[in-house]
Order: C-alpha cells, then sequence, then structure tokens
C-alpha cells in the first residue's frame, strides 16, 4: 500500500467518527437545556415573541429535519450566524477575529512544553537515579498534578504581587514592555508583518514582544500539563531504549557516545512521545476554554465558553465541528509521524 493509498484510507475511515462527533453535538445542543430564545430576548421575554423568534429559527420544525439541516449546512460548511453573541454576524467572520489568539496561544503552549518537557525528561533519563533525576521527576509529577484552573489562577495572583513582594524592584507590568497583567494581546502586526516591519522596525518588534509576554503566563498554564507528561514518558523511553540490545550491540562495536545518544537512543525514545505531543490538540482545546476565560484572552475558548452559556446553539455547532476535524485530522497525522519516526512500521498494518 503507497502512503497515499493509506491516506485515503485513513480519511475514509475518519469520516463515519466526524459524523458521530457531530451527532453528539447535535443531540447536545439540541436536547440539552440551552435555550437561545431566552438569551435573546432577555427581560424582554414575552410568549409571543418568543414563538415568533422560534419560528424564524427553525426551532419548531420536527427534531430529524432540523437534524438534516445541521448536518448539511456544516458538512458543505455553510456555518451560518450567530444568534447571540454577534447577531447577524457570519461565523466565519467570528473565527477570522478569534483564531489568531488561540493560534499564538497554542503556538507557544506547544514550544514550551516540547523544549521544556522533552530535554529534561531525556537528560533524566540519561543520568538516572542522581540528584537532577530525582529533581526533574519530582517536578513532572508535581507540574503535571496541578490543573489548569488552580494554575491559571495562582499564577495570576503572583504576577499581580509582584511588585508587592519585590518592594517595586520587579513588576511584571514593566518588564521589557509595559503591559498589564491580564491583557488580550493585541495581534494586528501579523495583517502584514512584512509591510509594517519596513515601515517600524522598532514598533513592530516592541509589539511582537508585548503579544508574547501578554501570552507567556497563559501558554505556561496551558502547556504544563504536556509538559509534564513529555517530561515522564520521555525519561521513561530514553531508559527502555537504553538498555535494548541494539544500543548495548553499538556500544559494544565501539560507537561513539554522541553518536549512540543522538542517533540511536534519542530517535528510538521518542516513539511513544509521537501520541504524546499529537494528544496535545486535546489538552489545547480543552485547555484553553478554562485558560482564555481566566487571562482575558478573547480566543475560541472563549468564544465557545460564552456561546454555551448563552445558548447561541449555530456557534456551538460551528466550534465543535470545527474541533472534531482538528482532532481527526491530528490522529492522521500521528500516523504518518509513526512510519517517519520508525521505519518498521508500515502502512498495511
Amino acid at each position: 500500500m503507497s502512503r497515499w493509498q493509506y491516506f485515503l484510507r485513513r480519511v475514509l475511515m475518519s469520516i463515519p467518527v466526524v459524523i458521530f462527533g457531530t451527532t453528539i453535538t447535535f443531540a447536545l445542543i439540541r436536547l440539552g437545556p440551552l435555550d437561545p430564545v431566552s438569551a435573546i430576548l432577555g427581560t424582554q421575554y414575552n410568549p409571543q415573541a418568543a414563538e415568533q423568534i422560534r419560528t424564524n429559527l427553525g426551532l419548531n420544525q420536527p427534531l430529524w429535519s432540523q437534524y438534516l439541516d445541521f448536518m448539511y449546512e456544516l458538512f458543505t460548511f455553510q456555518l451560518g450566524q450567530s444568534w447571540v453573541i454577534a447577531p447577524g454576524t457570519t461565523a466565519y467572520e467570528l473565527i477570522e477575529i478569534y483564531a489568531p489568539r488561540t493560534i499564538w496561544l497554542g503556538f507557544w503552549s506547544v514550544v514550551i512544553a516540547l523544549f521544556v518537557g522533552i530535554p529534561l525528561g531525556f537528560y533524566a533519563g540519561l543520568n538516572p537515579n542522581t540528584p537532577s533525576d530525582y529533581v526533574a521527576s519530582f517536578g513532572g509529577i508535581v507540574w503535571r498534578a496541578m490543573p489548569n484552573f488552580w494554575l491559571a489562577i495562582m499564577l495570576v495572583t503572583a504576577l499581580s504581587q509582584l511588585g508587592t513582594w519585590t518592594n517595586g524592584l520587579f513588576t511584571w507590568q514593566t518588564w521589557i514592555v509595559r503591559t498589564n497583567v491580564v491583557t488580550p494581546p493585541a495581534l494586528g502586526f501579523f495583517q502584514s508583518p512584512v509591510e509594517q516591519f519596513l515601515a517600524d522596525p522598532g514598533g513592530w518588534t516592541e509589539s511582537f514582544i508585548r503579544a508574547t509576554k501578554q501570552i507567556a503566563p497563559a501558554a505556561l498554564v496551558l502547556g504544563s500539563a504536556s509538559m509534564g507528561n513529555e517530561m515522564r514518558i520521555g525519561r521513561t523511553a530514553v531508559l527502555e531504549t537504553i538498555n535494548s540490545n541494539y544500543v548495548e550491540t553499538a556500544r559494544a562495536k565501539g560507537v561513539s557516545g554522541r553518536s549512540l545518544v543522538w542517533k540511536h537512543i534519542f530517535r528510538n525514545a521518542l516513539i511513544p512521545l509521537v501520541p504524546i505531543i499529537t494528544g496535545e490538540a486535546f489538552l489545547l482545546l480543552g485547555g484553553s476554554v478554562f485558560v482564555e476565560t481566566v487571562f482575558a484572552i478573547n480566543g475560541l475558548g472563549w468564544l465557545f465558553f460564552n456561546a454555551a452559556i448563552n445558548g447561541d446553539l449555530p456557534l456551538i455547532g460551528t466550534l465543535m465541528f470545527i474541533f472534531i476535524l482538528i482532532l481527526v485530522g491530528t490522529n492522521i497525522l500521528q500516523d504518518f509521524l509513526y512510519t517517519i519516526i520508525d521505519p518498521r512500521v508500515g502502512y498495511d498494518g
């Protein structure tokens, strides 16, 4: 089986998964306690107006008809308009507005997890039963055990009190560039980065640093769970690889320590980390709802949270559909990474 045949097969197998997940989403938002009509009318609720709105929105149609319309519009990417959050605004426009902050947050969360968790885990695995191994292992367990929402609140409190604790010697607000402790990052410099950089290199650089600084605490919190997992599993993978037969054979043949580590140990130790790294998509999507709410980052997580509590059914369905597509696509990517990292994995299995 060729690589493209395998890819096509995985895509076809993912279609029932997407349909099932979308069906569950429809059942939850249509059969649940959410009432978009009450959210639209607010304090001006009256039965006549409510009935008129239900008729206009199609909520009085049979459930099977609503389901067919719901599925058809999503799978043809006719994502519709918001009912409550921004009436009359299309879902595409809302996603275009709020997605950049979530992407920026997710990028730095993955970077922190990869470039802190994996190196520490590999270092601990290469130096087992040493003080550094104990410190890294204990830190990974503690970091993994702290819930995102609790860590977010504690970090906001700590950053707010830094000036008091240090008698004004160091404050997060004035470090490098001036920002508030919790501020939604402005990502306008991404709209035309080349033109803005050429026009004002200093201003573009300051905007970039400010956005990175504003997103850094939330990224640290969001990447904490993945970082602890990668550290712990990376250590275990290195220890298992070191004791494998092919590593002992390479060592007996006189392979240098550097080549042994980079060509034999690290590459094979990455194999069990592939599902952990790709599985970060689940943590980023789920954790961003809490983290963006605590840090006042108006991204997709914040948008989903507000759509859920206000009963904005089209927006909830659209965001859930996008999240499902991201997770299914991540699983397909995971299979491809397996075949690249480990040549023993074929396309026929």
